[in-house]
C-alpha cells in the first residue's frame, strides 16, 4: 500500500490552489472604479477644466494609426491629443504616466496634466 507524503500533499494544495486562482482571475471582469460611471461599452465621456487645462475624452472614432491600443477611447489635453493605452488587467497609461496605471481615462488624464506641470502637450510623430 502506498502512502502519500507530506512534500505530494503539499504539492497537489498548493498547484489546486493556483489553479483555482487562475481560473478565478481570468473569468472576473475588472469591476468600474468606485464614482466611475462605465457605459457598457467602455468608460463614460468627460470633459472639464483640471488645473487650469482643458481635458476632454471619450469613444474614439476610426481605428487611428495605433491598430486600437488605445482601448477605443481617445482623451485631448487642450486640443492635443495624449496617446493612451488600455491594459490587460483594465487599468489605463498613457505616454506621460507610462509606470503610474490608473483606474479610468479621466484618472489618466488628470495624471497626465499634473505631470506636465503646466507645460504643452507635445504632439507624437513618427520618425
Amino acid at each position: 500500500m502506498s502512502r502519500i507524503t507530506r512534500r505530494q500533499a503539499l504539492g497537489v494544495t498548493a498547484g489546486a490552489a493556483l489553479g483555482l486562482t487562475a481560473a478565478g482571475r481570468a473569468t472576473a471582469a475588472p469591476e468600474p472604479a468606485a464614482g466611475s460611471s462605465a457605459h457598457p461599452t467602455g468608460p463614460a465621456p468627460f470633459e472639464e477644466i483640471f488645473m487650469g487645462r482643458r481635458i476632454k475624452g471619450g469613444p474614439s472614432r476610426g481605428g487611428g494609426h495605433h491598430g486600437g491600443h488605445h482601448g477605443g477611447y481617445s482623451i485631448r489635453i487642450d486640443g492635443g491629443e495624449l496617446h493612451v493605452m488600455r491594459n490587460a488587467d483594465g487599468t489605463w497609461i498613457s505616454v506621460i504616466t507610462h509606470y503610474e496605471p490608473v483606474a479610468t481615462p479621466l484618472a489618466v488624464a488628470r495624471a497626465a496634466v499634473r505631470e506636465l506641470q503646466g507645460a504643452p502637450l507635445v504632439p507624437l510623430t513618427s520618425s
